[in-house]
Protein backbone atom coordinates (compact mmCIF):
# COMPACT_ATOMS: atom_id res chain seq x y z
CA UNK A 1 0.00 0.00 0.00
CA UNK A 2 1.33 3.23 -1.03
CA UNK A 3 2.35 6.15 1.88
CA UNK A 4 2.79 9.72 0.74
CA UNK A 5 4.69 12.02 3.17
CA UNK A 6 5.68 15.55 2.31
CA UNK A 7 9.11 17.01 3.02
CA UNK A 8 9.83 20.39 3.40
CA UNK A 9 13.19 21.29 3.10
CA UNK A 10 14.95 24.78 3.77
CA UNK A 11 18.45 25.29 2.49
CA UNK A 12 20.53 29.04 3.46
CA UNK A 13 20.59 29.42 -0.59
CA UNK A 14 16.83 27.72 -1.77
CA UNK A 15 14.06 26.02 -0.24
CA UNK A 16 11.87 22.77 -2.05
CA UNK A 17 8.48 20.97 -1.16
CA UNK A 18 9.09 17.34 -2.01
CA UNK A 19 6.51 14.11 -1.92
CA UNK A 20 8.02 11.19 -1.19
CA UNK A 21 5.62 7.70 -2.10
CA UNK A 22 6.93 4.73 -0.28
CA UNK A 23 5.68 1.71 -1.90
CA UNK A 24 7.44 -2.03 -2.42
CA UNK A 25 10.23 -0.82 -0.22
CA UNK A 26 11.28 1.72 -2.59
CA UNK A 27 10.86 5.70 -2.69
CA UNK A 28 9.80 8.06 -5.09
CA UNK A 29 10.44 11.60 -5.15
CA UNK A 30 8.23 14.29 -7.09
CA UNK A 31 9.44 18.21 -6.53
CA UNK A 32 6.38 20.12 -5.55
CA UNK A 33 7.28 23.55 -4.80
CA UNK A 34 10.89 25.07 -4.64
CA UNK A 35 11.64 29.05 -3.82
CA UNK A 36 14.52 31.17 -3.23
CA UNK A 37 15.59 31.90 0.20
CA UNK A 38 17.27 35.20 0.47
CA UNK A 39 18.24 37.26 2.87
CA UNK A 40 17.30 40.76 3.92
CA UNK A 41 19.45 43.43 4.89
CA UNK A 42 18.19 46.00 7.16
CA UNK A 43 19.72 49.32 8.88
CA UNK A 44 19.97 47.19 11.66
CA UNK A 45 21.48 43.95 10.51
CA UNK A 46 21.38 41.34 8.23
CA UNK A 47 18.04 38.96 8.54
CA UNK A 48 16.43 36.11 7.35
CA UNK A 49 13.03 36.82 5.76
CA UNK A 50 10.80 34.38 7.66
CA UNK A 51 7.57 35.28 6.90
CA UNK A 52 8.38 35.33 2.82
CA UNK A 53 9.36 31.19 4.26
CA UNK A 54 6.31 30.88 5.79
CA UNK A 55 3.89 31.51 3.18
CA UNK A 56 6.32 29.70 1.04
CA UNK A 57 5.48 26.83 3.42
CA UNK A 58 2.49 27.16 3.47
CA UNK A 59 2.27 27.38 -0.69
CA UNK A 60 3.88 23.91 -0.59
CA UNK A 61 1.47 22.18 1.19
CA UNK A 62 -1.70 24.14 -0.69
CA UNK A 63 -0.02 22.96 -3.96
CA UNK A 64 0.72 19.13 -2.79
CA UNK A 65 -2.92 19.43 -1.74
CA UNK A 66 -3.89 19.88 -4.56
CA UNK A 67 -2.24 17.47 -6.89
CA UNK A 68 -4.90 15.01 -5.42
CA UNK A 69 -2.37 12.84 -3.22
CA UNK A 70 -3.40 11.98 0.12
CA UNK A 71 -1.09 13.07 2.36
CA UNK A 72 0.37 10.96 5.85
CA UNK A 73 2.18 13.33 7.12
CA UNK A 74 4.55 16.07 6.84
CA UNK A 75 7.85 17.09 8.46
CA UNK A 76 10.41 20.50 8.73
CA UNK A 77 14.08 20.59 8.10
CA UNK A 78 16.07 23.37 7.84
CA UNK A 79 19.43 24.68 8.88
CA UNK A 80 21.38 25.13 12.25
CA UNK A 81 21.96 28.02 15.02
CA UNK A 82 19.75 29.88 13.77
CA UNK A 83 16.34 31.05 16.05
CA UNK A 84 14.02 32.93 16.78
CA UNK A 85 12.25 34.39 20.43
CA UNK A 86 9.12 34.38 21.35
CA UNK A 87 7.13 36.66 23.66
CA UNK A 88 4.89 34.92 26.60
CA UNK A 89 2.00 35.11 23.79
CA UNK A 90 4.03 33.22 21.27
CA UNK A 91 4.58 36.25 19.46
CA UNK A 92 7.84 36.83 17.41
CA UNK A 93 9.71 39.54 18.69
CA UNK A 94 11.50 40.59 15.49
CA UNK A 95 12.84 39.13 12.56
CA UNK A 96 15.71 35.96 13.20
CA UNK A 97 18.88 36.98 12.31
CA UNK A 98 21.26 35.76 9.81
CA UNK A 99 24.19 33.30 11.17
CA UNK A 100 26.63 35.42 8.83
CA UNK A 101 25.36 39.06 10.42
CA UNK A 102 27.98 41.15 12.17
CA UNK A 103 27.21 41.04 15.74
CA UNK A 104 29.12 37.95 16.52
CA UNK A 105 32.43 39.44 15.98
CA UNK A 106 34.05 39.19 19.25
CA UNK A 107 31.60 37.36 20.93
CA UNK A 108 33.99 34.25 21.27
CA UNK A 109 36.47 35.79 22.84
CA UNK A 110 34.03 37.61 24.90
CA UNK A 111 32.66 34.28 26.12
CA UNK A 112 35.88 32.77 27.00
CA UNK A 113 36.48 35.74 29.11
CA UNK A 114 33.49 34.24 31.07
CA UNK A 115 34.78 30.75 30.55
CA UNK A 116 37.74 29.06 29.61
CA UNK A 117 37.68 27.49 25.91
CA UNK A 118 38.16 23.84 27.55
CA UNK A 119 35.04 24.36 30.16
CA UNK A 120 32.53 25.18 27.01
CA UNK A 121 33.65 22.54 25.07
CA UNK A 122 33.50 20.08 27.87
CA UNK A 123 29.79 21.08 28.32
CA UNK A 124 28.73 21.57 24.63
CA UNK A 125 30.88 19.12 22.60
CA UNK A 126 30.79 21.74 19.89
CA UNK A 127 32.92 23.18 17.40
CA UNK A 128 33.77 27.06 18.06
CA UNK A 129 32.03 29.15 15.26
CA UNK A 130 30.66 32.85 15.69
CA UNK A 131 27.73 31.86 14.20
CA UNK A 132 26.24 29.57 16.69
CA UNK A 133 23.72 29.95 18.74
CA UNK A 134 25.54 30.98 21.93
CA UNK A 135 27.62 33.59 20.61
CA UNK A 136 24.24 35.33 19.17
CA UNK A 137 22.44 35.05 22.33
CA UNK A 138 25.40 36.49 23.80
CA UNK A 139 25.42 39.75 22.15
CA UNK A 140 22.38 39.80 23.06
CA UNK A 141 22.84 39.71 26.52
CA UNK A 142 26.30 41.50 26.34
CA UNK A 143 24.13 44.48 24.69
CA UNK A 144 21.26 44.63 27.10
CA UNK A 145 18.81 43.93 24.41
CA UNK A 146 15.11 44.40 24.98
CA UNK A 147 14.56 41.83 22.80
CA UNK A 148 15.98 39.44 25.32
CA UNK A 149 14.88 40.89 28.55
CA UNK A 150 11.13 40.35 26.30
CA UNK A 151 11.73 37.00 25.42
CA UNK A 152 9.76 34.12 26.94
CA UNK A 153 11.27 30.87 24.34
CA UNK A 154 13.41 30.39 22.14
CA UNK A 155 12.71 28.38 19.37
CA UNK A 156 15.62 27.22 16.54
CA UNK A 157 14.13 27.83 12.52
CA UNK A 158 12.14 24.54 12.06
CA UNK A 159 10.86 24.63 15.75
CA UNK A 160 9.66 28.05 15.19
CA UNK A 161 7.75 26.62 11.89
CA UNK A 162 6.37 23.61 13.61
CA UNK A 163 5.22 26.01 16.72
CA UNK A 164 3.56 27.64 13.32
CA UNK A 165 1.61 24.29 11.98
CA UNK A 166 0.68 23.27 15.58
CA UNK A 167 1.12 25.12 18.17
CA UNK A 168 3.64 23.10 19.99
CA UNK A 169 7.01 24.66 21.06
CA UNK A 170 9.39 22.38 21.63
CA UNK A 171 12.96 22.02 19.95
CA UNK A 172 13.75 18.97 18.18
CA UNK A 173 17.22 17.06 19.30
CA UNK A 174 19.35 17.38 16.84
CA UNK A 175 19.38 21.08 16.03
CA UNK A 176 19.30 21.68 19.47
CA UNK A 177 22.53 20.32 19.51
CA UNK A 178 24.19 22.57 16.87
CA UNK A 179 23.42 25.56 19.32
CA UNK A 180 26.26 25.58 21.48
CA UNK A 181 23.80 25.50 24.25
CA UNK A 182 23.21 21.94 25.39
CA UNK A 183 25.28 19.58 27.35
CA UNK A 184 25.47 16.04 25.42
CA UNK A 185 26.65 14.60 28.42
CA UNK A 186 23.67 15.25 30.81
CA UNK A 187 21.23 15.28 27.66
CA UNK A 188 19.57 18.73 28.50
CA UNK A 189 20.05 22.32 28.26
CA UNK A 190 23.60 23.53 29.46
CA UNK A 191 22.09 25.64 31.85
CA UNK A 192 25.58 26.36 33.85
CA UNK A 193 27.08 27.34 30.61
CA UNK A 194 24.01 29.47 30.07
CA UNK A 195 24.45 31.29 33.22
CA UNK A 196 27.63 32.33 33.12
CA UNK A 197 26.70 34.11 29.75
CA UNK A 198 24.09 36.02 31.79
CA UNK A 199 21.68 34.21 29.10
CA UNK A 200 17.90 33.61 30.48
CA UNK A 201 17.20 29.79 30.90
CA UNK A 202 13.55 30.01 31.16
CA UNK A 203 13.45 30.28 27.34
CA UNK A 204 14.61 27.29 26.43
CA UNK A 205 11.67 24.71 25.93
CA UNK A 206 11.51 20.96 26.12
CA UNK A 207 13.80 19.04 23.82
CA UNK A 208 12.12 16.24 21.65
CA UNK A 209 13.70 13.10 20.15
CA UNK A 210 13.95 12.77 15.86
CA UNK A 211 10.75 11.19 14.79
CA UNK A 212 8.64 12.56 17.19
CA UNK A 213 4.81 13.47 16.22
CA UNK A 214 4.38 16.56 17.00
CA UNK A 215 0.73 17.11 16.08
CA UNK A 216 -1.97 18.28 13.87
CA UNK A 217 -2.17 20.94 12.13
CA UNK A 218 -3.21 23.82 13.21
CA UNK A 219 -7.13 24.43 12.08
CA UNK A 220 -6.21 27.65 10.79
CA UNK A 221 -3.51 26.04 8.58
CA UNK A 222 -5.57 23.35 7.46
CA UNK A 223 -7.99 25.91 6.06
CA UNK A 224 -6.01 27.82 4.46
CA UNK A 225 -3.99 25.25 2.91
CA UNK A 226 -6.67 22.94 2.17
CA UNK A 227 -4.80 20.10 4.41
CA UNK A 228 -6.90 17.70 6.17
CA UNK A 229 -6.22 16.61 9.80
CA UNK A 230 -2.61 16.18 9.21
CA UNK A 231 -0.02 14.96 11.02
CA UNK A 232 3.19 16.81 11.81
CA UNK A 233 6.32 14.72 12.26
CA UNK A 234 9.76 16.22 13.71
CA UNK A 235 12.33 14.25 11.62
CA UNK A 236 15.86 15.06 12.22
CA UNK A 237 14.69 19.21 12.10
CA UNK A 238 18.54 19.83 11.54
CA UNK A 239 18.91 19.45 7.48
CA UNK A 240 22.09 17.75 7.78
CA UNK A 241 21.03 14.97 10.48
CA UNK A 242 18.19 14.59 7.96
CA UNK A 243 20.82 14.16 5.11
CA UNK A 244 22.80 11.39 7.05
CA UNK A 245 20.10 9.51 7.35
CA UNK A 246 19.53 8.58 3.67
CA UNK A 247 23.31 7.65 3.44
CA UNK A 248 23.39 4.32 1.55
CA UNK A 249 26.14 2.96 3.45
CA UNK A 250 26.34 -0.62 4.21
CA UNK A 251 29.23 -0.86 6.58
CA UNK A 252 29.91 0.53 9.90
CA UNK A 253 32.89 2.34 9.18
CA UNK A 254 32.12 5.01 6.56
CA UNK A 255 32.43 8.78 6.44
CA UNK A 256 29.95 10.88 5.23
CA UNK A 257 29.89 14.37 3.86
CA UNK A 258 26.65 17.04 2.97
CA UNK A 259 28.15 18.67 -0.18
CA UNK A 260 26.14 22.15 -0.22
CA UNK A 261 26.37 25.53 0.91
CA UNK A 262 28.26 24.62 3.64
CA UNK A 263 30.45 21.18 3.55
CA UNK A 264 29.75 19.22 6.52
CA UNK A 265 32.45 16.05 7.12
CA UNK A 266 31.79 13.81 9.51
CA UNK A 267 31.63 10.04 10.49
CA UNK A 268 28.59 8.31 12.48
CA UNK A 269 28.96 7.53 16.59
CA UNK A 270 27.71 6.20 19.44
CA UNK A 271 29.11 8.77 21.68
CA UNK A 272 30.15 12.10 21.66
CA UNK A 273 33.89 12.73 21.45
CA UNK A 274 35.02 15.19 24.27
CA UNK A 275 38.49 14.64 23.97
CA UNK A 276 41.34 16.83 24.21
CA UNK A 277 41.91 16.24 20.39
CA UNK A 278 38.85 16.74 19.45
CA UNK A 279 38.66 19.78 20.96
CA UNK A 280 42.40 20.70 19.26
CA UNK A 281 40.66 20.17 16.13
CA UNK A 282 37.63 22.41 17.07
CA UNK A 283 35.33 19.17 15.70
CA UNK A 284 31.42 18.93 16.84
CA UNK A 285 29.53 16.43 18.06
CA UNK A 286 25.89 17.08 16.86
CA UNK A 287 22.91 14.44 17.39
CA UNK A 288 21.67 11.95 15.06
CA UNK A 289 18.76 9.52 14.65
CA UNK A 290 18.00 6.69 17.09
CA UNK A 291 20.87 6.95 19.70
CA UNK A 292 23.90 8.37 16.92
CA UNK A 293 25.97 11.34 17.05
CA UNK A 294 27.51 12.97 14.00
CA UNK A 295 31.18 13.64 14.80
CA UNK A 296 32.23 16.57 12.24
CA UNK A 297 32.98 19.92 11.11
CA UNK A 298 31.74 22.49 9.26
CA UNK A 299 33.77 23.47 6.20
CA UNK A 300 32.44 26.48 4.06
CA UNK A 301 32.33 24.51 1.30
CA UNK A 302 30.38 25.57 -2.12
CA UNK A 303 29.50 29.10 -0.31
CA UNK A 304 33.07 30.23 -2.40
CA UNK A 305 31.64 29.39 -5.30
CA UNK A 306 28.50 30.54 -4.89
CA UNK A 307 29.62 34.05 -4.06
CA UNK A 308 31.82 34.03 -7.10
CA UNK A 309 29.59 33.22 -9.21
CA UNK A 310 26.94 36.14 -7.75
CA UNK A 311 30.57 38.50 -8.28
CA UNK A 312 30.62 37.43 -11.74
CA UNK A 313 26.48 38.28 -12.37
CA UNK A 314 26.72 41.91 -11.19
CA UNK A 315 30.10 42.01 -13.98
CA UNK A 316 27.34 40.73 -16.49
CA UNK A 317 28.74 37.12 -16.49
CA UNK A 318 26.04 34.76 -16.06
CA UNK A 319 27.52 31.34 -15.50
CA UNK A 320 25.89 28.03 -14.95
CA UNK A 321 27.36 25.98 -12.09
CA UNK A 322 28.12 23.60 -14.97
CA UNK A 323 30.04 25.91 -16.98
CA UNK A 324 32.02 27.04 -13.96
CA UNK A 325 33.10 23.67 -13.60
CA UNK A 326 34.02 22.99 -16.97
CA UNK A 327 36.63 26.56 -17.31
CA UNK A 328 37.92 24.68 -14.33
CA UNK A 329 38.37 21.70 -15.78
CA UNK A 330 39.85 22.98 -18.69
CA UNK A 331 42.28 25.60 -16.48
CA UNK A 332 45.65 24.42 -14.97
CA UNK A 333 45.54 22.46 -12.35
CA UNK A 334 47.94 23.38 -8.67
CA UNK A 335 48.43 26.85 -9.72
CA UNK A 336 47.87 27.87 -5.64
CA UNK A 337 46.00 26.38 -2.49
CA UNK A 338 43.99 28.45 0.07
CA UNK A 339 42.42 27.47 3.34
CA UNK A 340 38.45 27.34 2.80
CA UNK A 341 37.67 27.88 6.16
CA UNK A 342 40.30 31.21 6.28
CA UNK A 343 37.83 34.48 8.18
CA UNK A 344 38.33 36.27 5.08
CA UNK A 345 36.11 33.91 3.12
CA UNK A 346 33.10 34.17 5.71
CA UNK A 347 31.08 36.71 5.00
CA UNK A 348 29.32 37.95 1.70
CA UNK A 349 31.26 39.91 -1.05
CA UNK A 350 33.48 40.28 -4.16
CA UNK A 351 34.52 36.37 -3.29
CA UNK A 352 37.20 35.93 -6.87
CA UNK A 353 39.01 39.04 -4.98
CA UNK A 354 39.37 37.52 -2.08
CA UNK A 355 41.21 34.34 -3.06
CA UNK A 356 43.33 36.29 -5.34
CA UNK A 357 44.23 38.56 -2.07
CA UNK A 358 44.78 34.91 0.02
CA UNK A 359 47.01 33.50 -3.02
CA UNK A 360 49.13 37.01 -3.00
CA UNK A 361 49.30 37.49 0.44
CA UNK A 362 50.62 33.73 0.93
CA UNK A 363 53.11 34.42 -1.86
CA UNK A 364 51.82 32.25 -4.36
CA UNK A 365 50.62 32.62 -8.26
CA UNK A 366 47.93 34.14 -7.95
CA UNK A 367 45.25 32.90 -10.59
CA UNK A 368 43.69 35.49 -13.20
CA UNK A 369 41.18 33.50 -15.18
CA UNK A 370 37.45 32.79 -14.07
CA UNK A 371 38.51 28.72 -14.56
CA UNK A 372 41.62 29.49 -12.51
CA UNK A 373 40.01 30.91 -9.82
CA UNK A 374 37.34 28.10 -9.69
CA UNK A 375 39.99 25.29 -10.04
CA UNK A 376 41.96 27.27 -6.65
CA UNK A 377 38.51 27.06 -4.83
CA UNK A 378 37.63 23.32 -5.62
CA UNK A 379 41.05 21.45 -5.31
CA UNK A 380 41.57 23.27 -1.95
CA UNK A 381 37.85 21.91 -0.74
CA UNK A 382 39.06 18.36 -1.58
CA UNK A 383 42.28 19.41 0.10
CA UNK A 384 40.09 20.33 3.52
CA UNK A 385 38.09 17.43 3.22
CA UNK A 386 41.30 15.53 2.95
CA UNK A 387 42.56 17.48 6.27
CA UNK A 388 39.45 16.78 8.48
CA UNK A 389 39.26 12.71 7.03
CA UNK A 390 42.28 12.63 8.52
CA UNK A 391 41.50 13.71 11.77
CA UNK A 392 38.45 11.76 12.02
CA UNK A 393 40.37 8.59 11.40
CA UNK A 394 42.31 9.43 14.36
CA UNK A 395 39.60 9.60 16.36
CA UNK A 396 37.64 6.97 15.80
CA UNK A 397 40.60 4.72 15.38
CA UNK A 398 39.47 3.56 12.28
CA UNK A 399 40.29 4.17 8.31
CA UNK A 400 37.09 5.42 7.62
CA UNK A 401 36.03 4.76 3.82
CA UNK A 402 34.02 5.20 1.58
CA UNK A 403 33.30 8.67 1.16
CA UNK A 404 29.61 8.96 0.87
CA UNK A 405 28.91 12.60 -0.82
CA UNK A 406 25.08 13.72 -0.17
CA UNK A 407 23.18 16.30 -1.71
CA UNK A 408 22.97 18.86 -3.80
CA UNK A 409 26.62 19.12 -4.35
CA UNK A 410 26.94 15.77 -5.48
CA UNK A 411 26.29 17.44 -8.87
CA UNK A 412 29.90 19.16 -9.12
CA UNK A 413 31.31 15.79 -10.48
CA UNK A 414 34.80 17.77 -10.92
CA UNK A 415 34.74 18.08 -6.83
CA UNK A 416 33.74 14.70 -6.42
CA UNK A 417 36.73 13.52 -8.61
CA UNK A 418 38.94 15.59 -6.66
CA UNK A 419 37.92 14.51 -3.54
CA UNK A 420 38.74 11.11 -4.12
CA UNK A 421 42.12 11.72 -5.54
CA UNK A 422 43.07 14.37 -2.89
CA UNK A 423 41.65 11.95 0.15
CA UNK A 424 42.98 8.75 -1.58
CA UNK A 425 39.22 7.09 -0.93
CA UNK A 426 36.61 5.46 -3.09
CA UNK A 427 33.48 8.06 -3.23
CA UNK A 428 30.09 7.34 -3.66
CA UNK A 429 28.18 10.13 -4.46
CA UNK A 430 24.39 10.24 -4.32
CA UNK A 431 21.53 10.91 -3.10
CA UNK A 432 21.24 14.49 -4.37
CA UNK A 433 17.86 15.08 -2.19
CA UNK A 434 19.58 13.15 0.56
CA UNK A 435 18.25 15.97 3.23
CA UNK A 436 14.57 15.67 1.74
CA UNK A 437 14.89 12.01 1.37
CA UNK A 438 16.06 11.66 5.13
CA UNK A 439 13.26 14.19 6.09
CA UNK A 440 10.54 11.55 4.14
CA UNK A 441 12.10 8.31 5.54
CA UNK A 442 12.08 9.49 9.35
CA UNK A 443 8.21 10.63 9.10
CA UNK A 444 7.77 6.55 7.86
CA UNK A 445 9.30 5.17 10.76
CA UNK A 446 7.60 7.56 13.01
CA UNK A 447 4.46 6.50 11.73
CA UNK A 448 5.56 2.95 11.96
CA UNK A 449 5.88 2.24 8.40
CA UNK A 450 9.71 1.54 8.65
CA UNK A 451 11.25 0.00 11.31
CA UNK A 452 14.68 1.44 12.28
CA UNK A 453 17.40 3.33 10.81
CA UNK A 454 18.65 -0.24 8.85
CA UNK A 455 15.08 -0.32 6.80
CA UNK A 456 15.68 3.23 5.82
CA UNK A 457 18.77 3.17 4.40
CA UNK A 458 17.68 -0.57 2.30
CA UNK A 459 15.31 1.83 0.67
CA UNK A 460 17.71 4.19 0.02
CA UNK A 461 19.87 1.69 -1.95
CA UNK A 462 16.91 0.18 -3.51
CA UNK A 463 15.69 3.23 -4.74
CA UNK A 464 18.84 5.80 -6.17
CA UNK A 465 21.88 4.76 -8.07
CA UNK A 466 24.79 6.22 -6.49
CA UNK A 467 28.04 7.45 -8.69
CA UNK A 468 31.28 5.76 -7.98
CA UNK A 469 34.58 7.48 -7.93
CA UNK A 470 37.92 5.75 -7.84
CA UNK A 471 41.18 8.03 -6.77
CA UNK A 472 43.85 8.59 -9.44
CA UNK A 473 46.96 8.92 -7.63
CA UNK A 474 48.98 12.24 -8.63
CA UNK A 475 51.89 12.98 -6.30
CA UNK A 476 51.16 16.61 -7.02
CA UNK A 477 48.30 16.12 -4.56
CA UNK A 478 50.33 15.36 -1.82
CA UNK A 479 52.60 18.79 -2.75
CA UNK A 480 49.87 20.71 -2.42
CA UNK A 481 48.61 19.33 1.12
CA UNK A 482 51.67 20.51 2.32
CA UNK A 483 50.85 24.05 1.62
CA UNK A 484 47.30 23.86 2.94
CA UNK A 485 49.03 22.68 5.75
CA UNK A 486 51.34 25.56 6.60
CA UNK A 487 47.90 27.53 6.74
CA UNK A 488 45.51 25.72 8.78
Amino acid sequence: MKKNYLAIDLGAESGRTILGTLAAEKLVLSEIHRFPNQPVRLPGGFHWDILRLWAEVKAGIAKAVKSGVKLDSLGIDAWGVDFALLDRDGNLLGNPYHYRDHRTEGMIETAFHRLPRERIFAQTGCQFSPINSLYQLLSLAENNSPVLSAAQTFLTIPDLLNFWLTGRKVCEFTNATTTQCYDPRWKTWAVPLLEKMSIPTHIFPEIVPPGTILGRLRSSVAEETGAPDLPVVAPACHDTGSAVVAVPAENQDFAWLSSGTWSVLGAEVRQPCLTEKALAYNLTNEGGVFGTWRLSKNILGLWLIQECRRAWQHQGEDYSYDAMSKLAAESDPFIAVIDPDDASFFRPGDMPQKVQDFCQETGQRVPQSHGEIVRVVLESLALKYRFVLERLDELTGTRLAPLHIIGGGTQNRLLNQFTADATGRKVVTGPIEATAIGNLLMQAIALGHLANLSEARAVVRASFSPEIYASQPDSRWDEAYGKLLTFV
